[in-house]
C-alpha cells in the first residue's frame, strides 16, 4: 500500500461547516503529500466562497470540479448523478470521502460502481448532521433512515464529528455494522490567537447561514427582549447569507430595530469577531459547529444553544449554554453584557481546547481511518 493517496472529497453545498471541514482536511492532506480533489455543487455559494476556491485551486492536484447538484431528491438527480460519477471516475481516487447526505450517497454509490470495474476505492462517509436532523417518526425521516441503513452495506468507514452525532445515528439508523470513529473538527494553530474587539464594536454578533435551522429569528427576537431588559437598545451585527435573509430583514423592521442591527455579507469569522463584544450561536440543531470552536479559540465570549455536539465543547453546567429560546437567550445576553470581564472568565480554557480540537489531530485521525478502510 503506497503511503501517498489520491483523495476525492464529495459534498453538495460549498458553504458553512462542511466546506470549512473539507478545506482544513485538504490543506493538511496536501501537506502530508497526498493528491487531493473536490467535487461539489456549482449552484451554491457566492463571492466569498469563490474567493476561497481561488485560494485552494493551485494546491489541489486533482482539481476542483463543480457541477449542479440538487438539495432535495428529485428527477434532476439522475442527470446530476451521472455527471458527478463521470468526474469521479476520471479522477481515479483511492479514497472517496463523502460529506453530508448527498455527498455521502454519491461517494458510496459511485465508489461501489468503481469497484465493479475493478478499482480499489475506500468509501468513507461523514454525516455532518445532514439527514440525521430529521424526526424518525415522520415519513421523510423513516425514508432517509431506511436509506442510511441500506447504504451502510456500501460503506467502508463512518466518521462522526461529535459523540452526539454518533449517538443519534445509533438511535435513528441503528448500530453501524462497519468500522466507525469519532473525530472532532479541528482548528489551525493560528486560530488560537486572540481577536481584539474593535473600539466601535456592536454589543452582539450573529454569524452563519441565514436559515431558521441556525436560529437568526431567535437571535432577533432575543435582541428586542434584551434591550428592554438591559435598559437601552442593544446593537448587533448579522453576518451571512441565505434564502431566508429577506425574512430576517423584515423581522428586524417589524420590531423597530433597523437603526440597531447591521446586516453584512459572508466574511472570514475572525474578521467578524472584531465587530462585536459577544458572539451568539442560537442554532436549533447542529452536529459540531466550527463557529463555536473558532469563537472560543479567538478568546471571545459567547452564548450558544445546547444542541448537537455543542455541549461536548464546554464544561459541564457552563453558563454559556441555553435552550434555543428567545426569552432565555435575552436573559443570558443581559447578564453577560452587565459584566463582560467576569463572563469572559467563564469560557473554556484555551490550552485544553487546542489539545482537543487541533486540525493536526483531526487530519491524523482521519488519515488512519483512510488506511484502515483500504485494508478491509
Amino acid at each position: 500500500m503506497a503511503d501517498r493517496l489520491r483523495i476525492v472529497h464529495c459534498f453538495r453545498s460549498p458553504v458553512g461547516g462542511i466546506f470549512r471541514h473539507v478545506r482544513d482536511l485538504t490543506e493538511a492532506q496536501v501537506a502530508a503529500g497526498h493528491s487531493v480533489g473536490i467535487v461539489c455543487d456549482s449552484t451554491t455559494g457566492g463571492a466569498f466562497e469563490e474567493h476561497l476556491f481561488d485560494q485552494m485551486k493551485d494546491m489541489l492536484a486533482l482539481g476542483i470540479h463543480r457541477t449542479p447538484m440538487q438539495r432535495h431528491v428529485g428527477p434532476g438527480d439522475l442527470a446530476s448523478a451521472w455527471r458527478t460519477y463521470r468526474i469521479i471516475k476520471e479522477l481515479r481516487p483511492d479514497v472517496l470521502h463523502g460529506h453530508g447526505a448527498k455527498g455521502g450517497a454519491y461517494a458510496r454509490l459511485f465508489g461501489s460502481l468503481l469497484r465493479v470495474s475493478r478499482s480499489r476505492v475506500a468509501r468513507l462517509y461523514s454525516p455532518h448532521g445532514g439527514s440525521l436532523h430529521y424526526d424518525e417518526n415522520t415519513t421523510t425521516g423513516k425514508l432517509f433512515f431506511a436509506l442510511e441503513r441500506f447504504m451502510a452495506r456500501f460503506t467502508d468507514y463512518l466518521l462522526f464529528v461529535s459523540d452526539y452525532e454518533r449517538r443519534t445515528y445509533r438511535h435513528k439508523v441503528g448500530e453501524p455494522p462497519i468500522p466507525n470513529t469519532l473525530v472532532y473538527n479541528g482548528l489551525r494553530a493560528t486560530e488560537f490567537e486572540p481577536v481584539i474587539t474593535a473600539p466601535d464594536a456592536a454589543d452582539l454578533l450573529y454569524i452563519g447561514m441565514m436559515r431558521d435551522l441556525k436560529g437568526p429569528d431567535i437571535f432577533i427576537d432575543a435582541l428586542a427582549l434584551a434591550g428592554a431588559r438591559f435598559g437601552r437598545p442593544l446593537t448587533a451585527v448579522m453576518v451571512g447569507d441565505g434564502d431566508d435573509l429577506p425574512r430576517y430583514h423584515g423581522q428586524v423592521k417589524r420590531l423597530g430595530l433597523e437603526r440597531h442591527v447591521r446586516f453584512l455579507p459572508p466574511m472570514p469569522a475572525r474578521e467578524a469577531f472584531a465587530l462585536a463584544a459577544l458572539i451568539i450561536v442560537p442554532s436549533r440543531a447542529e452536529a459540531m459547529p466550527y463557529i463555536v470552536l473558532e469563537t472560543l479559540a479567538a478568546g471571545k465570549p459567547m452564548i450558544a444553544t445546547a444542541v448537537g455536539g455543542i455541549p461536548e465543547i464546554f464544561d459541564t453546567g457552563s453558563p454559556a449554554l441555553i435552550r434555543p429560546d428567545p426569552i432565555e437567550l435575552a436573559e443570558r445576553m443581559s447578564r453577560a453584557l452587565a459584566d463582560p470581564a467576569a463572563y469572559c472568565d467563564l469560557m473554556p480554557d484555551g490550552a485544553n481546547l487546542k489539545a482537543r480540537f487541533g486540525a493536526d489531530v483531526m487530519a491524523a485521525d482521519i488519515e488512519k481511518a483512510y488506511f484502515a478502510a483500504l485494508d478491509r
